[in-house]
């Protein structure tokens, strides 16, 4: 895929109305169905490249989504340490989890 270098463009604020009439010419016209097309092979995997969500980046194997039930001061204590680690309640749960396999012999 290729892009074309692009002149910056004026601000039409400060076109002279000569220049103004012609970066605007092509919107004088009506919008005619007949003008479009269906996307190309490759206008299609862009725009569905585009339109999709970037998602979580893939760490490992993956993740599992799960659901555990936390006692709420316990959860408040974790959330409070991690924002002052600067790190995700997510990211506290994992480090948590593997300092427990580390002790236990199975990191």
């Amino acid at each position: 895929m290729t892009t074309k270098a692009r002149k910056p463009r004026k601000s039409y604020t400060r076109m002279t109305v000569t220049a103004l009439r012609k970066a605007t010419k092509d919107l004088d016209r009506e919008l005619v169905a007949d003008d479009f097309r269906p996307l190309s092979a490759e206008e299609d995997g862009r725009w569905e490249r585009i339109r999709q969500k970037p998602g979580r980046p893939q760490r490992g194997a993956g993740a599992k989504v799960v659901s555990v039930s936390v006692e709420r001061q316990l959860l408040a204590r974790s959330d409070a340490l991690a924002k002052n680690l600067g790190i995700s309640r997510a990211a506290l749960i994992e480090r948590g989890l593997k300092a427990v396999l580390a002790a236990q012999g199975r990191s």
